[in-house]
């Protein structure tokens, strides 16, 4: 069993599910006669090595429990005493987690017999399926085994026998999965801190005299030192660009000469099939050492790799590390967002970086196999992420890290939906497509409490519709699953109005540029910082590049952005305190980075700027002196600021079991981060007038 944390996904719990048999029902009396369990592994049931152990009490079983449960003195005469049959238990359990129906009564009951034998109650992690079960159907009459079975339309049997019990209960777990999901409850952290709320339930436990099925917060320990520089740089910044690439007819010794010459240590090779390969230093030795001087007469083709394993230009370094450790390799092929082989890395190009496990994150999104390890994979995000601040990482670079693996989660769900039709029958893809990410995860600025935003362009006609919303409807139900909600807007590929060929495309740009309403501009602030992730990228190149010009020569539909801008003031209110909900937080996103985001849009389209992100956007508007330097200067600084205190206090949510928010809690902050606070939003007020004087100035 793994080690648990707060964010791990109920989806892939590592988990025993067990029950008890008992003498009766009063925990202060009864003694334990039968315990039955079964593991989930990465949340899937193992029904082969369960476990089942008959207890005897030393004492007469009562005929009125007997008539439940059907066990009787003969039957347990020969078995084990408690002591004997919990060291069992215990080592088929282990640490992992303890999930059961009524817990908290199965928990009194080995504390009982563990004080009279003279050993330990269990510490495990534990969790309640009649406490979860309140949480998602609240209403419900009863919350029975039975009563939950029915309700969900689980089939049962065996009742009251313990192993049949747990078996039972482990598939009301899993149904309640999806329930829960749907009350934004997805990891086990969320599900403690959401029980722990059910106070009249728990309230019932403690008069009952059982054990309270929820303990203290999980302590996630210290967090373990993480070299940053992985995740703050990208490949290009240490790649060597300009490929050294030769025909498949070259020799071998030609390519050692190249790589003598030039200090390399691998050669790209191309085939007139249009494939690349790689001979790299090693296969010159290696081919020396076999075959003898000989061998350097020998073509590439005879020699070189392929397919070739890329990387893109633009992905951080960390994902790099995590592919050559997976593939064990020591040089990948570097490549521009179209495909396009621009240079080489080399394991020697890695050398002065230092590896931790938290560098294996992206490789474990891109070969998980189920669902069920994509979403422990994505799990891993908020403690890197929580390590990367320890070490100084700013949140603007943290967030780079968060989008870039939102866009890879994206991507392996397109590859899982397309398998997912052909299994069903529909087909592969009739057309080249491309899968975009819109919105933050767009721009390179997500933060931990993502939903979805996400499109798809194809190059088919009409009739492939029908494909292409299946197969968006594939992909948004599986990053539902796996933790990306489904987006509450409808701003994804399952919707028509987000899925569609490139006339489909055209004529929406069409119309919003053309005649644009207020109900277009939601769309359109999503729409115009998207990234394609999957696909065919030429097509996502040409959507951006028109989607680019029609925004510059519409005036109007730039004008109108800019005008919501005029809706919004800073949340201060007199004497500058600030304005915060009941609960004294403050929504930083609506209250401080909207201005920003929506500024550097706006003016980075009116002005034909082809920057996605705000922090490029503003730069480029600093170069090409549009608007006052100090002003914009300003705005970098603000949304940095803001940008740190959310995702500081999401990582504080996130390890109280709390579900992240951008609502920062204001106490929380010391004295001078309010101050500073609050010199950020004050400087924000004048950015909605500003917007509008520079809406379609010249340099």
């Amino acid at each position: 069993m793994q080690s648990l944390h707060a964010t791990d996904p109920l989806l892939a719990l590592d988990a025993v599910v067990f029950d008890t048999e008992t003498t009766g029902l009063d925990p202060a009396q009864a003694r334990l006669l039968q315990i039955g369990a079964l593991r989930l592994v990465a949340g899937h049931p193992d029904e082969v090595a369960t476990f089942e152990i008959k207890v005897n009490p030393g004492t007469p079983i009562p005929p009125a429990s007997s008539a439940i449960h059907g066990l009787r003195d003969a039957d347990v005469a020969g078995a084990p005493a408690f002591p004997e049959a919990y060291a069992a238990f215990r080592a088929y359990a282990g640490d992992a987690v303890l999930i059961g129906h009524n817990i908290g009564f199965d928990l009194a009951i080995l504390a009982r017999e563990g004080k009279l034998a003279g050993l330990p109650a269990p510490t495990n992690r534990v969790l309640d399926t009649r406490l979860l079960a309140e949480l998602c159907f609240p209403r419900l009459g009863g919350f029975t085994l039975d009563a939950l079975a029915s309700h969900l339309g689980l089939t049962i049997s065996g009742r009251h026998d313990a192993l049949a019990d747990a078996q039972i209960t482990a598939k009301l777990f899993l149904a309640l999965l999806p329930h829960l999901r749907e009350r934004s409850i997805r990891t086990f952290g969320e599900a403690e801190a959401a029980c722990r709320q059910l106070t009249n339930a728990l309230e019932g436990y403690a008069r009952a005299g059982w054990v309270e099925p929820v303990r203290p917060t999980v302590s996630e320990g210290a967090l373990a030192r993480i070299d940053a520089y992985p995740f703050r740089h990208r490949v290009k910044d240490i790649a060597s660009l300009s490929p050294v690439i030769l025909p498949a007819t070259a020799s071998l010794g030609e390519a050692t000469e190249r790589m003598a010459k030039q200090g390399i240590s691998s050669v790209f090779v191309s085939f007139k099939t249009g494939e690349t390969g790689i001979v790299t230093e090693r296969d010159v030795i290696r081919q020396i050492g076999t075959h003898g001087p000989s061998s350097l007469a020998k073509p590439l083709a005879d020699i070189a790799t392929r397919p070739l394993l890329t990387v893109p230009a633009e992905a951080f370094i960390y994902r790099a590390i995590g592919r050559m450790e997976r593939r064990h390799i020591r040089h990948l092929g570097v490549v521009d967002e179209a495909g396009t082989l621009v240079g080489a890395l080399s394991a020697r190009d890695l050398l002065r970086l230092r590896a931790s496990d938290a560098l294996a994150l992206g490789d474990a999104i891109d070969t998980a196999n189920t669902p069920a390890d994509l979403a422990r994979a994505w799990s891993r995000l908020p403690s890197v992420i929580a390590r990367l601040r320890v070490e100084g990482v700013s949140a603007m670079e943290c967030a780079g890290v968060i989008a870039r693996e939102i866009g890879a989660l994206t991507r392996r769900a397109a590859m899982e939906a397309e398998k997912r039709l052909e299994a069903r029958g529909l087909g592969p893809a009739p057309a080249a497509y491309a899968t975009l990410v819109l919105g933050s995860a767009g721009r390179g600025e997500s933060l931990l409490v993502p939903d979805q935003d996400n499109a798809t362009i194809h190059a088919g006609s009409t009739e492939h519709d029908a494909w292409f919303l299946a197969h968006g409807d594939a992909m948004t139900a599986l990053l539902h699953e796996i933790g990306i909600p489904l987006c509450k807007g409808g701003v994804m590929a399952r919707n028509p109005a987000w899925n569609g060929n490139a006339e489909a495309w055209s004529n929406r740009m069409r119309g919003w540029t053309g005649s644009t309403t207020p109900d277009d501009l939601l769309a359109v602030d999503i729409f115009y910082d998207f990234r394609a992730v999957h696909g065919d990228a030429p097509l996502a190149n040409a959507l951006a590049a028109e989607a680019r010009e029609r925004a510059r020569q519409s005036r109007p539909m730039v004008k109108l952005l800019a005008d919501q801008l005029g809706h919004w003031s800073p949340p201060l209110g007199m004497f500058g305190r600030f304005r915060t909900e009941e609960d004294g937080r403050v929504d930083l996103k609506k209250g401080g980075l909207f201005p920003i985001i929506a500024a550097a849009r706006c003016l980075a389209l009116s002005h034909g700027l082809p920057s996605r992100n705000t922090a490029d956007r503003l730069a480029a508007l600093r170069e090409a002196k549009i608007g006052g330097d100090s002003d914009l200067a300003a705005m970098a600084r603000a949304q940095s600021l803001l940008m740190e205190r959310i995702l500081d206090q999401q990582l504080a949510d996130i390890a109280k079991g709390q579900p992240p928010s951008t609502r920062v809690d204001v106490a929380s902050l010391t004295g001078e981060q309010r101050e500073e606070l609050k010199e950020a939003l004050k400087a924000l007020a004048a950015v909605p007038a500003m917007t509008h004087d520079l809406l379609f100035s010249r340099a």
